[in-house]
């Protein structure tokens, strides 16, 4: 079990102690000596024992070690005391992680070794608090909370990024492209005036690269909330001429790196809820309307987002035991975006060159006969998909479902 499970751990602890969003950040090199007040935790494991074992062994180990800990520490009325530090002994090796209410807070400490405790109100825990809801935006159900969005420096990722970074969230921007993540992720913390954004490489169709991936994101920040599978690819072509290299691309990005996608980011999320008792987390597919109606002469793409659907909804039956929501979202389609609009690869293109379309002659026939098809006469905007992404967070009692965002054009049954 590595440092990253190690640091979900950490953090469930202290989202339940404390009701609402933290972050962990991991100190390297950390050296001999531990800090004062830090919550010191002794773990051995086994090399024999399954990862479950391991993290539900190491989990009563750290609540253990707080219960212990909490004893040594002065109280205060009406207050939840947290770690501002936690020094974990395992195995030999030693490794310091630094935690607060938010990602900045949390460097500082880490920079200034500052390892006072926190003292906070849970207010999920209250007896004050109220039953229902308050009348806050939607958005605010992002607010703090560890995001990560796979193809995340374009196109709709690009958006989705940057409405979520607006709405106070911390967004790892995913992508194989990582200088342009990184051109992203600095251009959004710029204009949000805080860390929001942080840029990581990955190929969703790689186990390595994803693990990886996965584990940066933890050592990072501490574990995750929302995990958003965007990375998508199209290569349309008719199912008389298209080659498998072809179909084959589409799939393993598409279909696969979903699984892959979902597998490692389940492991860090069932990790993390072994300690934050009760606390909601989401897998959302970024899916299509192709994954509900099929799409002519485009069966790779269409045949991917099916079995997209048939994930969603088998994995949400499985993780729903460890409080991780599993929904997709089916926009229609980003006429505006490269996706459709580039100049050589974009969709209005490829459909032109492919006789997909009827009778166009022109890109701006292909986009016409795609706007009629619409109710409301225009395309899904990042927006548009962003304020479902709120939606499925927020509703807590909804798993396995596919959400369409389609102004129309596909309806529920």
């Amino acid at each position: 079990m590595n440092n990253g499970i190690t640091a979900a751990l950490i953090r469930g602890l202290c989202i339940n102690l404390s009701g609402k969003p933290q972050f962990v950040v991991f100190q390297e090199n950390s050296g001999k000596e531990t800090p004062k007040n830090a919550l010191k935790i002794e773990i051995d494991f086994s090399a024999s024992e399954d990862l479950k074992k391991a993290q539900r062994g190491a989990a009563e180990k750290i609540q253990d070690s707080y219960n212990d800990w909490k004893k040594s520490m002065p109280a205060q009325d009406g207050k939840v005391i947290i770690p501002s530090c936690a020094a974990l002994t395992a195995n030999g090796s030693r490794a310091v992680f630094w935690i607060d209410n938010d990602y900045d807070s949390a460097q500082k400490r880490l920079a200034e070794k500052n390892d006072s405790p926190l003292y906070v109100v849970n207010e999920l825990k209250s007896a004050d608090k109220k039953a229902y809801p308050g009348a806050a935006g939607r958005s605010d159900v992002v607010k703090n909370k560890i995001t990560l969005i796979t193809g995340g420096a374009q196109g709709i990722g690009e958006e989705i990024a940057r409405n979520i970074a607006s709405s106070g969230a911390l967004v790892f921007i995913a992508d194989l492209n990582l200088e342009g993540a990184k051109k992203l992720a600095d251009n959004i913390n710029e204009c949000e005036k805080r860390t929001a954004a942080v840029a990581v490489e990955v190929n969703v169709s790689s186990e390595d690269s994803v693990e990886k991936m996965i584990n940066t994101v933890a050592l990072t920040a501490g574990g995750l909330d929302l995990c958003i599978s965007n990375a998508g690819v199209l290569k349309a072509g008719s199912v008389l001429e298209q080659e498998l290299p072809d179909f084959k691309f589409v799939t393993d990005i598409n279909y696969t790196g979903f699984f892959v996608i979902s597998k490692f980011a389940g492991r860090l999320l069932r990790a993390q809820s072994f300690t934050s008792g009760g606390w909601k987390t989401d897998i959302i597919q970024v899916n299509s309307k192709s994954g509900l109606e099929g799409s002519n002469k485009n069966g790779a793409y269409a045949g991917g987002k099916f079995g997209g659907i048939g994930l969603t909804a088998s994995f949400a039956m499985e993780l729903v035991e460890y409080g991780i929501k599993v929904n997709a979202v089916c926009p229609g389609n980003f006429l505006d975006g490269p996706l459709w609009s580039h100049p050589e690869k974009g969709l209005f293109v490829q459909y032109l060159r492919n006789g997909k379309v009827p009778g166009a002659k022109t890109i701006e026939d292909v986009r016409a006969f795609y706007e009629s098809k619409v109710p409301m006469k225009r395309g899904c905007t990042g927006i548009d998909l962003t304020r479902a992404i709120f939606y499925i967070v927020e509703q807590e009692y909804e798993t396995g479902q596919a959400v369409p965002v389609t102004g129309g054009q596909i309806m529920l049954h």
